[in-house]
């Protein structure tokens, strides 16, 4: 609860920086308080907190994923001076609504009931309205930001329905509590009504189809690295709010909910990347390729193994280096091409090609390319669930090789173009280079060595 209380304070004094200079220092108040959170995720927490374990603990997969959350953050306020720089008057708002959702997404990593669940959804997704209309003169801005708000409102809905059919049931909001009714009672139509309900409700949240239907629209409006936050700490905290919930609460009767999940899979699995094929900009297309990594992840849930946790934090961590490399690129090229259409793309690697060979090496992890941690990711998604659910992993090695098509096509237009169509005045900053070898390390080191993993996060 410590890197909790030190995210919202960062928050609370970023918000207040725009007072002065129209919040040009909110960028490096949020640098350092995520540092020093970061930090302080690694020292054990403070006793005194003990007192609220029965809503919120701290343990190690809690403390996992934090740092896996705030690393990626980290890394998204370092590409944010460029990327805001059209956005002078509220970048202060913008900042600190990223610190808010991410105090939303920390509550999602430890929550011990649904009560304490509902207000981490909440926490995470209110900023995130917000945000997605922050271009307030672009149209399409206005419609993501409406649209993800309705559809958020309704995915509410069944999430409250939900849990007041599980408390109905079960007579309490604790998971340990509503784990002992569902193997006493696995046959109670309520509490497993309840189940499905909010098992819909969170499929909302980290976009598995057929609940997707927000998320291309809202990517491709949103301002990019909104859009990138939304990719990678978004369905971080989502998918171990679903993994945790699951797992926990409702792991007395997952022959109720798994095979549920396994066709929403198979559906987010074959649509998505069907649909990334038929795209031709760059931007929706990272939309879709987003739902198929939802689908990916979503295996995680089949053949459960004492690993299962780990491989989950292996494949988000090495999917979210791999999105903010792209969209690095992607905010850069979008700046001044005015637009993401693949077209806008070429060339890019006779002028950029450190931007460029950054972009590529993470679609190529990505699509699940040897020697990158998405491949490694992957593999061990894949080998445990094919103990449960081979069919399962046949779509997803299908879907795999499709994604494939719809990367490439971005990697050609950038390095196989003879005219680069961007000037050679125009240069990447010092900082978009330094985050771009940072990934770029990353990438290769975790597909290479994957045990460094550990190591990074003090495992």
């Amino acid at each position: 609860m410590s890197v909790l209380i030190i995210v919202f304070l960062t928050a609370v004094i970023a918000l207040f920086s725009g007072v002065f200079e129209q919040g040009k220092f909110a960028r490096y108040i949020g640098i350092l308080g995520l540092i020093i959170a970061l930090y302080v995720s690694f020292m054990p927490e403070c006793a005194f907190f003990d007192h609220y374990k029965h809503m919120y603990e701290y343990s190690a997969n809690t403390a996992l994923f934090t740092k896996i959350s705030i690393v990626t953050t980290l890394l998204l306020f370092f590409l944010g001076g460029f990327a805001f720089s059209n956005h002078r008057s509220h970048q202060s708002e913008l900042y600190a609504l990223m610190l808010f959702a991410l105090c939303g997404g920390i509550i999602l990593f430890g929550y011990q009931n649904l009560v304490t669940m509902f207000l981490g959804v909440e926490i995470l997704s209110i900023p995130l309205y917000v945000m997605a209309g922050a271009n307030k003169t672009d149209l399409r801005s206005n419609e993501a930001s409406i649209k993800y708000f309705l559809m958020g409102a309704f995915a509410t809905g069944f999430l409250l329905f939900g849990i007041a059919f599980i408390y109905g049931s079960a007579g309490s909001f604790d998971l340990y509590k509503i784990h002992d009714f569902g193997v006493a009672n696995a046959s109670n139509v309520m509490f497993i009504l309840g189940v499905l309900l909010i098992l819909c409700a969170l499929a909302f949240k980290v976009a598995l189809a057929p609940f997707h239907m927000w998320s291309p629209d809202v990517y491709a409006g949103s301002p990019s690295l909104i859009t990138a936050f939304m990719a990678s700490v978004v369905k971080i905290s989502g998918f171990f709010a679903l993994f945790r919930l699951m797992t926990i609460g409702f792991a007395g009767v997952t022959h109720e909910w798994i095979n549920v999940l396994g066709v929403f899979l198979i559906i987010t699995l074959l649509l998505a990347n069907v649909m990334g094929l038929a795209q031709t900009n760059a931007k929706r297309m990272l939309a879709y390729s987003s739902v198929s990594h939802a689908g990916y992840i979503g295996l995680v849930f089949f053949g459960m193994t004492n690993l299962s946790t780990y491989n989950l934090a292996f494949y988000l961590f090495a999917y979210s280096l791999s999105t903010v490399g792209v969209f690095m690129c992607l905010i850069w090229v979008e700046k001044l091409k005015r637009e993401t259409s693949f077209g806008a793309f070429k060339g890019l690697a006779k002028t950029e090609p450190l931007l460029a060979t950054t972009a590529a090496i993470s679609m190529l992890s990505m699509a699940g390319v040897p020697l990158t941690a998405g491949f490694m990711g992957k593999f061990a998604l894949f080998s445990q669930a094919m103990n449960g659910a081979a069919f399962l992993v046949l779509v997803a090695v299908l879907g795999s090789a499709l994604s494939i098509a719809y990367y490439l096509r971005l990697i050609i237009a950038m390095f196989f173009f003879k005219e680069s169509t961007f000037k050679s005045s125009e240069k990447v900053t010092l900082t978009y280079n330094i985050v771009g070898v940072v990934v770029i390390a990353a990438i290769i080191i975790l597909g290479v060595f994957p045990d460094t993993f550990a190591g990074m996060f003090g495992l």
